[in-house]
Formats: C-alpha cells, sequence, structure tokens
C-alpha cells in the first residue's frame, strides 16, 4: 500500500511528465506492432510473386491496405520501407520515454532527499533520542536510492504493460481462439513466478535491515574511534563489521541467485508453452492450414515477441518486490504522523525587557512517566543572572532545555515579559539565545567558518573580536593557517578548553540576548578552567544568563543561585544568604570546599617532592655534561642516581593524578 501511495503521489506531482510517458509508451509499443505485423507478408513476398490475404484479419489488412494495386517489386520496397520506418519510430519513442523516465527517477529521488533533509531539520530533538543516526544516514541514501529505483522499475513495467495489451489486441485481432489459450498457459507461467517474486520480497526486507545495521555500526565506530583505539577493540570491531558485510553480501547474492533464476525459467516453460500453441494452432485450423499460412505466420511471430515482453514484466515484477521493503522504509520515513514536531508561534520575538519566569514548570519526557521537574517556579530579570545547582540528575540540564523550546513543559508555562514562550515563532526566539555546553560541537571547517556560523556574514574584524574576547585569539594565532586552519571532525586538532574558547567566541559573535551555559567548565583543567571562565565573564556581561554549573567556585557571583533536587528547587538565594541558611546548598558547599583543598594540599606536596627530586638530578646531569667525573665508576653512579630520581619524579606525578581522579569520580 505504501507504495501504492507514494507512486500515486508521484504522478500527482508530474502529471504532464506521466502523460508523456505514457504517449511514448504506446507509440513505441504501435509501432513495434505495425513493424512486426508487416514482416511476414514482405518474407512471403520474396518467396512468391502475391500473397495471400484471404481469411486475414481486418488489422492486417488495414495495414496492407496501402500497397494494393502497386507493382510487386515497387508493394515490396515501400512494404519494407514501411517496416524500417516503424522501427525507427519505435526506437526514437522508447529512446526518449527512457530519458524521461531516467528524469522522472531523478526528480523523484532529489524530492525524496529534500523532503527527507527538510523533515530532519524540523523534526523535535526528542526524535533523534530514539532513532540512530545511522540509520537516518541510511534511509536518506541508500534507502531513498533504493526507492527511486523502484519508482524506475515501475515506469518500465507500465511502459512494458502498454506493448503488452498492443501485442495481445493483435493477437485477438488475428485469433482470439489461441489468444485465450496462450492467455491461459501465460498466465499460469505468471502465477509459478509469484513464488520467486514472494522471495524477491522477503530478500528486499533481509536487504534492507543489513543495510540499515551497517551503516548504524560503521557510523557508530568511525565516531568513538578514539574509544575502539584506547581500548585495543580494532579487531573486535573489524569482525563485527566485517560480518554485517558478509551477511548483506549473502542476502544481495541470494537476491540476484533468485532474480537470474527468472530468464532461464522463463524461457524454457515459454518454449513449452509455444509449442503447445503450435499444436493447438494446426487443431483449430486443420482443415484451412495452407489457406491462412499467412496468418498463423504472423500470429506466431507477434507471438514470439510478445513472450519476451512477457518475461520482462515478471524479472520487473520481481525486482519491484525487492525494492519494496524500502519503498516502505521511505514512506514511513518520511511520514509526519509518527514523529514530534514543536508548534511554531506566529509572534517574532523582538526584545527582552522585564524577564524570564518559569511558571510552576513541571516536565516528563515523551513516553516516559517519570516526573523530571515539578512545580519549578523561578524569575530571571532582565540582565541578571540566575545559576542552577545541585547534584547530577536533578534536573539542571532538562529546565534549560525548556528555554529554547527543545521540549515544552508538562504543566505550566515559560514566558517571556508575560507571554507565553510558545507564541513567539521559534527561529528568532532561538537566535535570540546563545548556548555553551560542556558537550562543545563544532564542524570539521575551518576556525573562521566555527565562530562565525551563527552569523556567516561577519567581517573579519568582528570574528577577530570575537575570539579575542574568549581568550582564543592567541592559540588561534599560533595554528598553522590561524583562523583559516581546519581543525577536523568535532574540533579533533584542538584541547577541550581551546573547543570551549571557540565556542564561546561563535556565541560572542552571535551576540546574544538570553545566554544559557551549560556546566561549560566542567570537563576542563584548572589553567584551561581560568581561560574559560574569564571569557564566561565577559559573554555573560550585561546579559541575561541561565548559568548551570557543577563547580560551585564558578556561579558564587551569580546574582540568584537556585539549588535544585529530585526535580525541585529546594533553595534560592545569593551566595551568602545560602551559606548563611546552612541547608543544602551548605552541604554542597562543604563538601566541594573539602575535595578542593585536599586537591590542592595533594598539588602542593606533590610539587615539593618533585622539587625536592629535580635539584639533586638536575646537579648530577650537569656535572656529566660537563665531564667533571674522576672515574668511570663514578659516572655510573650518577647515571644510576640520575635514575631513581627520574623514577620518584614519575611516582609522584602519578600519585597527583591519581588525587585528581579520585576527586573528579567524587565528583
Amino acid at each position: 500500500m505504501s507504495a501504492n501511495k507514494l507512486l500515486l503521489k508521484f504522478a500527482r506531482r508530474y502529471p504532464g511528465r506521466i502523460l508523456l510517458t505514457v504517449i511514448l509508451g504506446f507509440s513505441g509499443a504501435l509501432f513495434n506492432g505495425i513493424s512486426t505485423t508487416l514482416i511476414v507478408p514482405v518474407l512471403l513476398s520474396f518467396l512468391q510473386e502475391a500473397v495471400e490475404l484471404r481469411g486475414a484479419p481486418p488489422f492486417i489488412k488495414t495495414l496492407m491496405y496501402p500497397f494494393e494495386g502497386m507493382p510487386q517489386n515497387q508493394r515490396l520496397v515501400f512494404m519494407t520501407a514501411a517496416i524500417v520506418l516503424a522501427i525507427i519510430l519505435k526506437n526514437i519513442a522508447s529512446y526518449i520515454n527512457t530519458l524521461l523516465a531516467t528524469s522522472l527517477t531523478r526528480s523523484l529521488t532529489f524530492d525524496l532527499r529534500e523532503t527527507g533533509l527538510r523533515l530532519l531539520l524540523e523534526v523535535d530533538l526528542d526524535f533523534y533520542s530514539k532513532t540512530k543516526v545511522g540509520d537516518l544516514i541510511n534511509r536518506l541514501g541508500g534507502e531513498i536510492g533504493r526507492t527511486a529505483s523502484a519508482v524506475g522499475i515501475a515506469i518500465g513495467m507500465f511502459t512494458t504493460s502498454i506493448t503488452v495489451l498492443v501485442f495481445v489486441s493483435l493477437l485477438l485481432s488475428i485469433s482470439w481462439k489461441l489468444t485465450v489459450t496462450a492467455t491461459v498457459l501465460l498466465g499460469l507461467v505468471a502465477w509459478g513466478n509469484q513464488h520467486i517474486i514472494n522471495r524477491s520480497k522477503y530478500f528486499g526486507h533481509l536487504l534492507s535491515e543489513m543495510s540499515k545495521d551497517y551503516s548504524v555500526r560503521v557510523l557508530e565506530t568511525m565516531t568513538g574511534i578514539r574509544l575502539v583505539k584506547s581500548t585495543g577493540n580494532e579487531e573486535r570491531e573489524y569482525q563485527r563489521i566485517k560480518n554485517l558485510i558478509q551477511r548483506r553480501e549473502q542476502a544481495d547474492f541470494q537476491a540476484q541467485v533468485n532474480y537470474a533464476a527468472i530468464a532461464p525459467i522463463n524461457e524454457v516453460v515459454n518454449l513449452i508453452v509455444i509449442i503447445l500453441i503450435v499444436f493447438i494452432g494446426r487443431t483449430i485450423f486443420a482443415n484451412e492450414i495452407e489457406s491462412i499460412s499467412t496468418v498463423l505466420l504472423t500470429y506466431l511471430l507477434v507471438l514470439f515477441r510478445l513472450i519476451p515482453l512477457i518475461s520482462q514484466l515478471n524479472g520487473g515484477r520481481s525486482q519491484f518486490a525487492n525494492t519494496s521493503a524500502s519503498v516502505e522504509v521511505v514512506n514511513d520515513f518520511l511520514s509526519c504522523d509518527d514523529k514530534p514536531f514543536m508548534l511554531n508561534g506566529s509572534v517574532p520575538y523582538t526584545h527582552l525587557r522585564s524577564g524570564i519566569h518559569f511558571n510552576k514548570i513541571s516536565f516528563s519526557y515523551p513516553n516516559h512517566k517519570n516526573v523530571v521537574l515539578q512545580g519549578i517556579d523561578l524569575f530571571l530579570p532582565h540582565g541578571t543572572t540566575l545559576a542552577l545547582v545541585g547534584n547530577s540528575g536533578s534536573g539542571k540540564s532538562t529546565l534549560a532545555d525548556l528555554l529554547p523550546r527543545f521540549y515544552d513543559p508538562t504543566e505550566g508555562c515559560i514566558s517571556i515579559d508575560g507571554m507565553d514562550l510558545r507564541k513567539f515563532e521559534l527561529k528568532s526566539l532561538r537566535k535570540a539565545m546563545g548556548i555553551v555546553s560542556q558537550d562543545t560541537f563544532l564542524f570539521n571547517a575551518s576556525v573562521r567558518e566555527n565562530i562565525a556560523y551563527a552569523r556567516p556574514q561577519a567581517t573579519e574584524a568582528e570574528i577577530m573580536e570575537a575570539a579575542k574576547g574568549a581568550n582564543a585569539y592567541e592559540f588561534i594565532e599560533l595554528l598553522p593557517e590561524g583562523l583559516d586552519t581546519r581543525i577536523g571532525d568535532r574540533g579533533v586538532m584542538l584541547s577541550g578548553g581551546q573547543r570551549q574558547r571557540i565556542s564561546i567566541a561563535r556565541a560572542l559573535l552571535q551576540n546574544p540576548e538570553i545566554l544559557i551555559l551549560d556546566e561549560a567548565t566542567s570537563s576542563l583543567d584548572t589553567v584551561s578552567e581560568r581561560y574559560v571562565q574569564e571569557a564566561i565573564e565577559k559573554l555573560s556581561c550585561d546579559r541575561t544568563t541561565l548559568v548551570i554549573a557543577h563547580r560551585l567556585s564558578t556561579v558564587q557571583k551569580a546574582d540568584k543561585i537556585a539549588v535544585i533536587d529530585r526535580g525541585q528547587v529546594v533553595e534560592i538565594g545569593s551566595h551568602e544568604e545560602l551559606l548563611a541558611k546552612g541547608g543544602y546548598y551548605t552541604r554542597l558547599y562543604s563538601v566541594q570546599f573539602a575535595e578542593e583543598t585536599a586537591r590542592d594540599e595533594a598539588l602542593i606536596r606533590g610539587s615539593y617532592e618533585i622539587r625536592t627530586r629535580l635539584t639533586p638530578m638536575i646537579a648530577y646531569l650537569k656535572l656529566l655534561v660537563d665531564e667533571m667525573v674522576d672515574s668511570p665508576e663514578e659516572r655510573d653512579e650518577l647515571i644510576r642516581e640520575s635514575f631513581h630520581s627520574a623514577a620518584n619524579i614519575f611516582k609522584t606525578l602519578e600519585f597527583i593524578e591519581n588525587t585528581i581522579k579520585r576527586q573528579a569520580v567524587k565528583k
């Protein structure tokens, strides 16, 4: 049914070209029938002086009428010329029909991919949380390609069907008795082919599943290549993907074997059908076999031309069945009924005047019963900073996702200057917001293109100013090609702190009125955190800012701090006010302060230990370099001491690293 719907939709979109295809198909079939019908009289004219047309059907008499009254030699020449002309016209019509069918297939491919791409860009984020990206790429690429092929096959089958109908009409005009017999016999052949067609459909579904699994696994492996290499799992992933390739190729081979069986089986069966029809024809015309030799020969010639077309039609049915699974997949992919779309408001967002109100917000993810947020009531005044703190899983990031309408609250509403967020036009609303998160995404493009992504029309000076404001200009200058340096997939050529500063530069250039910072420094080292924190302070200056932070030291200057626990606001106030309460925030702060103190002490002890070991080692090495040793034994002793000092330094560094890791795990 999905295939029929898709074909019907396609026919409605291109009615002119579809109609022209029908006309060309019919014209080609008609010229083909005329040339085939005239061949027998011409061949007989070479063998005898006149062609007997007694008992000939009206169609043959009509074709022969223009040549009556001509001398035999001229008649033969004109009939031969008519055959050649009919064949030329048939091939011209077929050639144009092929070009048109190819054009239609390409148009469909473009339309499907354009529609699929538009859908993927407009569908809600919740759709991506439930769908594998590799599957989407497979659908947008391979499955749509196979669907377009299915339409091309359908067009070819339609043209072939027209030709078959023309030839069947010719056969009926010659002998309806033989035609009924041939139809029954050839119908049995088509019925016998149904088993092969069913197997083709099965292999088509299998190929579609194998292609999806292959695409998903390859994309996941390439995306997680760092993890694959760091765990030494290259061979394991290789064997997994190799197994998927083998299974897919096996399914493809079985489909090809199944399809290849159609032609030889049909050829043998069709030969038997022709022999049966000859015997039946001899029985039907036993008393007048000599007088209707022209008619019988013409019938057999037309039948010979018809049978390969029927075999071609059966082959097309098998191919269409094989690709029908892809048609169903694409039809499901392009269907909007089962996908979430965010309703778009009609009011263009212009400017924030008073503030943002989270008005008794409750939220649970689609198709999940667990309530993530419950009764959140917060107000973020214009030009101020509101920080959200709490343990992991408390709902901080979810609340931030509601502001740019990645999701909508299940209860309550978010309002800007008193107007429900859902009334604003989505594009203008989101353009007014800048988001910097811990999972920074960068394109495999130049630094310039990544910074200017939100404002492609930005000038060189504006890009440089944004880079300086984000503390990124210094390291950008050191890159091989500066702003034009390509940074690899997801910015792999840069460190975590550098990627984060590029993200902040992008937000600075965007110049958003509302800023959302989602744990932007949580995964950075101390030095990178200091650079990024300075950039964030510049970015959030004079902006309405919502900050999500794990490290409380980064939000002490916030105007208000809301402590969230299990989806509810348990405390709210400034840093000093919350500490004075001695509640939840105080406990969080005490734990983090103790951890940071322990870490600092470990660093101080480690630094002292390294200096203690490094000083004599440098002295030993200087003696060796200056060749101030008296004997080989003394030289060996200095080398041993230097080695022991280096080993102790290594152990101290390992101790510092483990201490920092333990603190990170506790967080």
